[in-house]
């Protein structure tokens, strides 16, 4: 079997920002919404700080029209700033996603699947 034991390099993201188009694993801080409307308005719900995939970028448009500079974009197409800009939730970190098992690219795509599936199975393609 392939060696699927990797390693994550976690950069600050107040000091170095990933290239634009760089998928990473983002360290996201924020405080989640107050539970219900029943609570007082004063209430600011619990904070968090999770890993989530998403993609750097230095220009993203919103769906609304709005310009973001410099920027992570999650899957659902949610912006997030480096930590201490203003955001409700903000990027204290970043990493870059390791290579895909057993090989040592991030994408494989068409006739090249199956053979680097089965590298990483560590088992021959049926013939």
């Amino acid at each position: 079997m392939a060696n699927l034991n990797t390693v994550v390099t976690w950069v600050d993201a107040r000091e170095r920002l990933p290239r634009s188009g760089t998928p990473v694993a983002a360290a996201i801080t924020g405080r989640y919404p107050a539970d219900s409307t029943a609570e007082s308005d004063a209430a600011l719900g619990e904070e968090f700080w999770l890993v989530m995939p998403m993609y750097f970028t230095t220009l993203h448009w919103s769906e609304d029209g709005a310009e973001h500079r410099d920027c992570f974009v999650d899957s659902d197409g949610v912006v997030r700033l480096p930590y201490g800009l203003a955001s409700a939730e903000t990027v204290t970190h970043w990493a870059e996603l390791p290579t895909l098992p057993g090989g040592m690219t991030r994408l494989v795509l068409g006739e090249g699947v199956q053979p680097a599936l089965q590298k990483a199975w560590g088992t021959r393609p049926a013939t």
